[in-house]
């Protein structure tokens, strides 16, 4: 599958490259990969095979129209056309790290109780790449567990700053 994923977000971002708005498609794929992880009943519907493809199509099509560009909008209805919206969260995950490779930088996926203001995110961005010593580009999840503070990934390090993890060392020291 990951492989698989793979060629997928190489297509993906051959396309997105080749019309000059990488940047933007793979930001909008990180976002809609999220917005089906976060949507059982959507994920379910763009995966059902009972379906037929171009009724899937158009869902997407009819979700993203005027949210998100035309590129990201096509290459979204191809993935879910070919089968592979169960993929989708790893597809968009290679083609982000793809873009930031491009650029000689790393993804951080940083989870926050509110969304970052421009300001907070390059601060964040600033100190995370002081931290690991190279470059990083930050994709922010709202994740309302985190109750405050934020909690970054970066490959396999996990840098938790969040509320709920203070929280539980204060009572591990009780």
């Amino acid at each position: 599958m990951a492989e698989r994923s793979a060629s997928y977000a190489d297509a993906v971002a051959a396309v997105a490259r080749a019309e000059g708005n990488l940047d933007l498609v793979s930001d909008e794929l990180f976002r809609v990969a999220r917005a089906l992880e976060g949507s059982d009943e959507l994920r379910m519907t763009l995966s059902d095979r009972q379906i037929p493809a171009a009724r899937r199509q158009q869902i997407v099509e009819d979700l993203l129209g005027g949210h998100a560009s035309d590129t990201t909008t096509a290459m979204v209805s191809m993935i879910v056309a070919a089968g592979r919206s169960s993929d989708l969260a790893g597809i968009a995950q290679e083609a982000v790290e793809l873009n930031a490779r491009d650029r000689g930088r790393s993804v951080a996926e940083v989870r926050s109780a509110v969304a970052l203001t421009d300001d907070q995110a390059e601060r964040l961005a600033a100190a995370l790449s002081a931290a690991t010593g190279h470059r990083v580009d930050i994709k922010v999840i709202v994740d309302p567990s985190v109750m405050g503070g934020v909690v970054a990934t970066i490959g396999d390090e996990v840098i938790d700053g969040s509320v709920r993890h203070r929280l539980s060392q204060l009572r591990d020291t009780f």
